[in-house]
């Protein structure tokens, strides 16, 4: 069973809270237990971990090395402006999609710019929740098409 590691960067914690008009009225918690219900059907095994602190985010990358088939990844913030994150997972080589709730290139000019993206297989972004889901079928798919 292929083991996908679920990482989310900081103030994830506080969906369906923080501005719910950008991202959304579900919580962490409702998105987690979509995703379990979608990987029982996908036949995967989901690890969920979210901090609000890089240097956590990048320990789980680097755990997840030798020990994850691949990573879905919602940095945040960070998203903009971590190299530190990018370095990680350029440095593992597991194949990763980076989503976001929100269409970042639609909103201000400084969330236009990923650092990230160079590094990931491919980016979801603009559909909410949802964009969790399209990102666990898209790496799954590239995960059975890497077989």
């Amino acid at each position: 069973m292929k083991k996908i590691l679920i990482l989310n960067g900081p103030n994830i914690n506080m969906l369906g809270i923080r501005e719910p008009g950008v991202y959304g009225s579900q919580s962490l918690a409702n998105i987690e237990e979509n995703l379990n219900a979608l990987a029982e059907v996908l036949l995967v095994e989901l690890v969920f971990f979210q901090s609000n602190h890089e240097g956590e985010i990048i320990d789980q990358i680097h755990k997840a090395f030798g020990n994850m088939n691949g990573i879905l990844i919602n940095p945040a913030a960070f998203t903009h402006y971590s190299y530190a994150i990018r370095d990680a997972i350029s440095a593992v080589n597991i194949p990763t999609v980076e989503v976001h709730l929100s269409n970042i290139h639609q909103r201000e000019s400084f969330r236009h710019q990923s650092v990230i993206a160079p590094v990931v297989i491919g980016q979801i972004s603009g559909f909410g929740a949802y964009s969790y889901e399209l990102g666990l079928r898209a790496l799954h798919n590239k995960l059975i098409e890497k077989r």
